[in-house]
């Protein structure tokens, strides 16, 4: 069932998750432990980050060296195992930065044998690597070039026209929606207009990057309404749980953490954190599910420990989120 259908169908409030896979030559069972866990919360779907390869540096006796570290695998594994074990729609990520349109095309051709029916279409992180794209291939700039390609696809016309076999597909397009702009944007007004041309190319909805403060996601949407975006739009959201998400989150994702919270934490015991951060993601959810949001989307990473004691805390039952006392 693609996203699109269970947020048009639903009766009740929705919630998704989005993990990341375990890093090269890693262990899936810690990850599979996490999605146990998420499971039960019956989500519609869940989805699943793409990584290429980076580059990092490392401080050594010689100095700072840099160092290519090669891309996180397990995303399409990891996709197939929680669509037929858990019976969760999978969304994996599809990235246009060291992909070449033939090796995303690859990607979605396996994707569509699986019956994965929904994917998200970023651009993904500038993380200073560059593959060099090789003779005779192409690659996505933007996003909105993805969600072409994945369009094309689904009209039935490949990269190579003479493609034996080859059917038209039927993925639902996900994209990512920021509210507080994206960096690299001059201002909000003109991110929204790539946001706009990411829907007219194609996609069915929009999943925001993760905020804080309430209002900026609901002048978000406003201004999407005024651009003429009427597909939905997912608030995304993170429980802030080390006092280091003060400085590393902002740094990363370039939004602002509420001076009210960065206050709370900042003053208090290591250990006192999480219980701040599901508080205050409590009263985020309870607000924005009391406003009809179409859904919330959390990202859990690898540590579902937060969104579980965030879940005691509410009562999902009704239409109108209740926060247990």
């Amino acid at each position: 069932m693609k996203v699109i259908e269970h947020l048009l169908k639903a009766k009740e409030p929705l919630i998704s998750f989005e993990i990341i896979p375990p890093k090269r030559g890693g262990d899936i069972k810690s990850l599979l432990h996490v999605v146990d866990d998420l499971s039960k919360y019956n989500p519609p779907f869940i989805d699943i980050t793409s990584h290429g390869a980076e580059i990092v540096y490392e401080e050594t006796p010689q100095g700072i060296k840099k160092k290519i570290i090669r891309k996180r695998p397990g995303t399409l594994g990891i996709c197939a195992l929680i669509q037929n074990k858990y019976n969760i729609e999978a969304v994996p990520h599809i990235l246009c930065k060291n992909f070449t349109r033939e090796e995303t095309e690859d990607f979605l051709i396996e994707l569509n044998y699986l019956g994965i029916e929904n994917v998200l279409a970023i651009r993904g992180d500038d993380n200073g690597f560059v593959k060099p794209v090789p003779h005779g291939r192409s690659a996505n700039e933007f996003a909105v070039d993805l969600v072409s390609q994945v369009n094309a696809m689904n009209n039935g016309k490949y990269l190579e026209e003479n493609l034996l076999d080859a059917k038209a597909t039927d993925f639902c397009v996900g994209v990512s929606g920021y509210p507080e702009k994206h960096f690299e944007s001059p201002n909000l007004k003109l991110d929204i207009k790539y946001a706009k041309q990411k829907i007219d190319a194609g996609a069915h909805y929009i999943v925001t990057q993760m905020f804080f403060d309430n209002n900026v996601y609901f002048d978000y949407v406003n201004a999407c309404k005024e651009e003429g975006i009427d597909a939905p739009i997912i608030p995304g959201l993170k429980i802030l749980s080390l006092k280091s998400h003060l400085t590393n989150i902002p740094r990363n994702f370039y939004i602002n953490i509420p001076e009210a919270l960065a206050e709370e934490v900042m003053s208090a015991k290591p250990e006192h954190v999480l219980e701040i951060g599901v508080n205050w993601a409590a009263k985020q959810a309870e607000e924005l599910l009391n406003r009809d949001v179409p859904s919330l989307h959390f990202y859990i990473l690898q540590n579902s420990k937060p969104i579980n004691l965030l879940m005691k805390k509410l009562n999902l039952h009704f239409k109108k989120l209740v926060v247990k006392k």
